[in-house]
């Protein structure tokens, strides 16, 4: 009798052991992740987390949904100061000098050890590398990435008597073009704009778009120094201005939420934003729209965007390599070429647009394939140290130009003073 007590204890006691072992066996990656809960893009998130600990059963992936990126990294940093950051998280690739700064962050290279691991680190397209290594490290690897791209409304140029195949390719071009496309009610009032570039949310990031393609760099690759008082700065800025002056742009602070939703009510016929907005045109266009590189002056380009993923240096090393096989399966060809087709945003690799499913959807809807082509002129977003405060001098200095409150060149030299003050300690 007292055998068999015994043996039914020693059987309970190893199940309860072995429960706890496949308990602490199962690594927590908390990940946040920069959307507002619900909608579209929070369920291709949960569903590609279901889908990872399918294959993974010993990682539990929970995507945290914190709200803008600006909140995000908001949310992260103070989760870090308090000692419980996230296990990975994705923020602006802009952010990764501040997440540096703060000590923040691992680099990925000591993780990445095999030679899948290091074909998998080379196959991005370099120019999102550009914003995710510094001082010889790896510090993001490229996820949701974008370049700005503009849109067109066909209809509309062939009521204008343009080509509705040929939208403008140089800064002359887009001016002349915006005029045809700008229409006016009996009282002199703009009912529909040629253009329209936005001027809130990233001023900066659009900004670029004119800096860019008129030869300017805004920052260095080590984010110590800028180029605000540039003269091809300067006039890439009064070349903006002039739009809102000529009447076929509008006038003052431009809402970047509100853009595409202006272009669906013919508001503007030629916009300016994200590639990323591109599933939410074709959903919403109901029109017969085109999409096409930034027109340029000097040379052609925009600047990259969007967020990368970022390991956080408090967590344990067990969830660390966790996470980085979670980031590696997510970023994997065949999802990126999926993310891609669901959401508008570049696929991260030339892999992945080797996909039967990219190549596909590509031939089909050859627009989906244009910021991609973008990216051999494409040049890094801005970013520097002490990055939010030196953009908001570079967003107030815009904004104050495009509201008519400075000259262009007075708004840029302000903005230079500014920012040389703040980076002082980091040259």
């Amino acid at each position: 009798m007292r055998r068999n007590t015994f043996l039914r204890s020693l059987m309970a006691g190893t199940l309860l052991l072995g429960g706890a072992l496949h308990a602490q066996a199962q690594t927590e990656v908390q990940f946040y992740y920069p959307v507002a809960v619900g909608g579209p893009i929070a369920k291709i998130i949960d569903g590609f987390a279901a889908d990872f600990m399918k294959a993974h059963p010993s990682i539990k992936v929970t995507p945290i949904y914190a709200g803008t990126y600006q909140e995000t990294i908001v949310k992260a940093l103070t989760a870090h100061k308090s000692g419980t950051p996230p296990v990975t998280s994705v923020l602006l690739s802009t952010d990764m000098f501040t997440l540096i700064d703060e000590d923040a962050i691992a680099p990925f290279d000591g993780f990445v050890k095999s030679a899948d691991d290091k074909a998998w680190l080379a196959g991005f397209y370099p120019a999102f590398m550009l914003n995710s290594r510094s001082g010889g490290k790896t510090w993001g690897i490229p996820f949701q990435r974008s370049t700005v791209v503009m849109y067109w409304n066909k209809e509309l140029f062939k009521e204008a008597g343009l080509d509705p195949n040929k939208p403008p390719t140089t800064w002359a071009e887009l001016k002349a073009m915006a005029g045809k496309l700008t229409k006016k009610d009996a009282a002199g009032k703009v009912t529909q704009y040629g253009v329209q570039i936005p001027s809130s949310g990233f001023p900066y990031w659009l900004f670029q778009t004119l800096t860019t393609t008129n030869g300017a760099i805004l920052a260095n690759d080590t984010g110590t120094a800028v180029k605000f008082d540039d003269p091809a700065v300067i006039e890439a800025l009064q070349f903006w201005v002039d739009l809102g002056k000529a009447g076929v742009h509008p006038q003052g602070v431009v809402e970047w939420g509100t853009t595409p939703k202006d272009f669906f009510e013919k508001k503007a016929a030629i916009i300016y934003t994200t590639t990323g907005n591109l599933t939410n045109i074709r959903k919403n266009a109901g029109f017969d729209f085109g999409v096409a590189m930034i027109p340029g002056n000097k040379r052609k380009g925009s600047p990259t965007g969007g967020g990368n993923f970022y390991l956080f240096k408090k967590s344990t090393p067990a969830q660390q390599r966790a996470a980085f096989e979670f980031i590696r399966w997510i970023t994997a060809p065949e999802r990126a070429a999926q993310w891609s087709i669901d959401t508008g945003y570049v696929a991260t690799s030339p892999a992945a647009y080797k996909t039967p499913a990219l190549q596909k959807y590509g031939s089909e809807f050859p627009p989906a394939l244009v910021a991609r082509d973008q990216l051999p002129v494409s040049v890094a977003e801005f970013s520097t140290h002490d990055n939010q405060r030196v953009t908001k001098a570079l967003n107030d200095g815009l904004q104050a130009a495009l509201t008519g409150a400075k000259s262009p060149e007075q708004a840029m030299k302000d903005a230079q003073r500014e920012a040389d003050r703040l980076l002082r300690g980091y040259k």
